[in-house]
């Protein structure tokens, strides 16, 4: 019962966390973890961008409504079993707000690498405590990602 507790209580405190009013506690306690140095000089992990391909997305201030409209395709078939477009959480944790608590790169890392960032993303670690399924792999090829990522930013309102 004291676990059954605890978790409970673990859970509404990351929820609370969660809001969307300007402050970010995960991704700010995130940017203080392992930054440590490879033989290369570079970072092993950069927790602005996980851990994956993508490093510098560079995104364009408008909506490209044709991949929007790809992406929501792929959503139809690959996410919205789990994911709502709001900030209700179904299996997964709703899509409302996405695009700006996460940089491009790290939504582009997780949906292609998503083992990988579960493994050693504490952001990712932190939602899998709360929704306590693994997002599986999905398989995404790097253009459905793209436009998974455009189809978040229109649900987010860009124009």
């Amino acid at each position: 019962m004291k676990t059954v507790t605890m978790m409970l209580a673990l859970s509404l405190w990351l929820t609370s966390c969660g809001s969307n009013d300007g402050s970010n506690a995960s991704a700010d306690s995130s940017a203080q973890v392992a930054s440590s140095e490879s033989a290369g000089g570079n970072p092993d992990y950069d927790p602005k961008r996980g851990t994956g391909k993508f490093t510098d997305v560079v995104i364009s201030p408008t909506l490209d409504k044709a991949l929007a409209e790809k992406g929501k395709a792929t959503s139809d078939v690959k996410c919205g079993s789990c994911h709502k477009l709001t900030d209700e959480k179904l299996v997964g944790p709703g899509w409302k707000g996405v695009t700006s608590r996460h940089t491009p790169a790290w939504i582009l890392n997780f949906m292609t690498n998503t083992d990988e960032m579960i493994n050693k993303d504490p952001v990712a670690q932190a939602q899998l405590e709360i929704c306590l399924v693994r997002m599986p792999n999905q398989n995404l090829s790097d253009d459905e990602a793209k436009s998974l990522y455009e189809y978040m930013r229109q649900n987010d309102g860009v124009k």
